[in-house]
């Protein structure tokens, strides 16, 4: 995964299984649940694939734009909302999730 860069990742939680975009920022990786706050769609435009523009990740369904950094939305329906958090880290250059 390239810097900047999103994908998604089916992830087995305590919950079941669920799809989790990973965006990448150096050596930092963020993880949210790929669920838009507005109205509970993926984010993602084509499975995997995710608009990331100037700091932002666009939800596909209806345009609401993320912060890359804390998942904060800053535009669209749901503004003020935040996509929900998923705790990873990053060990030798794998991701792992944090439980």
């Amino acid at each position: 995964m390239h810097d900047g860069e999103a994908i998604a990742v089916d992830v087995l939680m305590p919950e079941g299984e669920e799809s989790v975009i990973l965006l990448r920022q150096g050596e930092r990786v963020n993880a949210w649940l790929n669920i838009c706050p507005h109205a509970g769609r993926r984010l993602d435009w084509a499975p995997g694939k995710f608009l990331v523009s100037k700091g932002v990740l666009v939800c596909a369904a209806h345009g609401a734009s993320f912060r890359v950094d804390n998942g904060e939305c800053i535009g669209g329906p749901c503004k003020g909302e935040s996509l929900h958090d998923v705790p990873v880290r990053v060990e030798q250059g794998e991701i792992m999730l944090d439980r």
